[in-house]
């Protein structure tokens, strides 16, 4: 009941006419940006970061939900018109969604999606409304020696899910653990890695080390390296049919609750759930002749709906814990940290308004998105018609205003286009840029409560390996890097025998 009680509060404060503006202006500008090829939520949220810098704290938070669940819509629209996926969780969507296209059905494609995305996205903001306290109560059992070990787990799995190689996942996330480094010691009050430089003395922003590897990489990449553009398919009508619907809603229930847990878990990703789902509707479906052939539109709406049941639960781990499962929720966190909040179990007791506040507008947000969406599908089709030189030169435009309007400094738009060039190069190679992020952010934190924890138990390391909690992490951080390699190395021996056997 007291759930409930906050949650009644929340939308007190979500519904407000000031709220709702910022909810509205930020589910159409996700969706607007987010629709354009290329860009996923990652790089959407980070481009629109500086918008909120004036704003107050509750009203940037619901702003970037409405960006967030926007860009996510738009992802969608961008992957079944143009089999451009601006993120790898909706290559299932591209694929089938896109085969619908070239056969004149994109208007049921879209439709599922964005309906599916609706029903996915509201049942998951209800469990994740009775589930965020309950976790945020057991996270206060944490001290300094857990939270170092949540740090290093989130450091383990960000690197070894959202890079291609465990090598890249670690070589980007130390990157971003040396630019976190730079500037004052937080502990002893020293400046360090500062070179002598007086704009670095208190640290790199965030917003520009975001803005710079996403956005201006993005541009940057794409002006050194042009893909092949891929072509537009017109919608059409709208109008699901009965049939349509029929085979529609049961993916979107099963693809809720493959997605949903998957975005509880501190791992990260999408990308898991949304292929099990596809591969269940594959399997459970009555036409599995359309799967990769003509468009199964089963194969649109689970993964949709599982899609984006993980992205919702997965601001569960970063509400409570202050982990970042996915790029977006790194730019999320940055987000908070830009008004001095740090996500945690004490984010819920100090800024109980902020955060249910924002558990409310995920409702809100829903049922803006489903308004906007549906009518709106031609539009978004004539701005995927923007030339591509254009299309990036305007973010680059956009991208060094709100750099240089954090502080005003020239040496900050120098910095942008130098982390910039970084970005490019490490998408060129195949570096993901998230870990980045999480370094960056995460970094400090972990040294502080490292420090702390050690200041505590008078320099006994052993501390981190007797405490159960600390330990139980401990091991499922080891098991995250050991048990996929054992299962690759099982697998590839399986496969051997089995090679070995077919020759004889």
């Amino acid at each position: 009941m007291d759930t409930l009680n906050q949650l009644m509060h929340g939308f007190a404060v979500a519904i407000t006419p000031l709220n709702l503006m910022w909810a509205l202006v930020g589910c159409f500008l996700g969706t607007a940006i987010g629709v354009l090829p290329g860009i996923g939520p990652a790089l959407t949220v980070a481009m629109l970061l500086p918008l909120t810098a004036k704003v107050e704290p509750t009203a940037a938070m619901i702003m970037f939900a409405g960006i967030y669940y926007g860009a996510m819509y738009g992802g969608s629209t961008t992957s079944i018109l143009m089999n451009t996926p601006g993120e790898s969780s909706t290559m299932i969507t591209a694929m089938e969604g896109n085969l619908m296209a070239k056969r004149g059905r994109a208007g049921p494609a879209l439709a599922t999606a964005a309906i599916g995305s609706f029903v996915a996205g509201t049942i998951a903001t209800v469990l994740l409304s009775m589930f965020a306290p309950v976790a945020a109560d057991f996270a206060l059992q944490f001290g300094p020696g857990e939270y170092f070990m949540i740090m290093l787990l989130a450091f383990t799995t960000v690197s070894a899910v959202l890079g291609s190689s465990l090598l890249r996942g670690m070589t980007s996330l130390f990157i971003g653990l040396a630019i976190g480094l730079v500037g004052m010691d937080s502990l002893s009050g020293q400046t360090r890695y500062t070179g002598g430089v007086q704009e670095l003395y208190d640290g790199i922003d965030i917003v520009v080390v975001a803005v710079g590897l996403f956005a201006v990489g993005e541009a940057l990449f794409n002006a050194f390296f042009p893909q092949a553009d891929g072509g537009i398919n017109k919608p059409g009508p709208v109008m699901m049919t009965r049939q349509d619907w029929k085979r529609s809603i049961p993916a979107w229930l099963r693809g809720t609750a493959i997605g949903f847990p998957f975005g509880l878990i501190p791992a990260g990703g999408a990308e898991i759930p949304t292929f099990l789902s596809y591969a269940s509707e594959k399997k459970l479906s009555a036409h599995p002749e359309e799967f990769g052939k003509s468009g199964a539109i089963e194969g649109v709406a689970g993964p949709e709906a599982a899609n984006n049941a993980t992205v919702t639960a997965a601001l569960a781990p970063l509400l409570t814990l202050g982990i970042p499962t996915s790029s977006t929720t790194a730019i999320l966190l940055a987000a908070f940290q830009n008004y001095n909040l740090q996500p945690g179990p004490m984010l819920f007791q100090t800024s109980g308004d902020l955060v249910w506040g924002l558990l409310a507008s995920l409702y809100i947000g829903n049922v803006m998105l489903l308004v906007l969406n549906l009518p709106a599908i031609g539009l978004w089709v004539r701005m995927l018609r923007i030339p591509t030189p254009l299309l990036y030169g305007g973010i680059l435009i956009f991208a060094s205003l709100g750099a240089y309007g954090i502080r005003q400094s020239a040496f900050d738009l120098l910095l942008l286009f130098a982390i910039g060039l970084l970005g490019m190069a490490m998408r060129r190679f195949d570096f993901p840029t998230a870990p980045v992020i999480v370094g960056m952010i995460l970094g400090p934190l972990a040294e502080k409560q490292l420090r702390n924890a050690l200041s505590i138990s008078q320099g006994d390391w052993s501390q981190f390996v007797r405490h159960p909690i600390s330990a139980s992490i401990l091991a499922l951080t080891v098991a995250v890097v050991v048990v996929p390699r054992l299962l690759g190395w099982l697998a590839r021996r399986s496969a051997t025998r089995e090679m070995a056997d077919g020759a004889r």
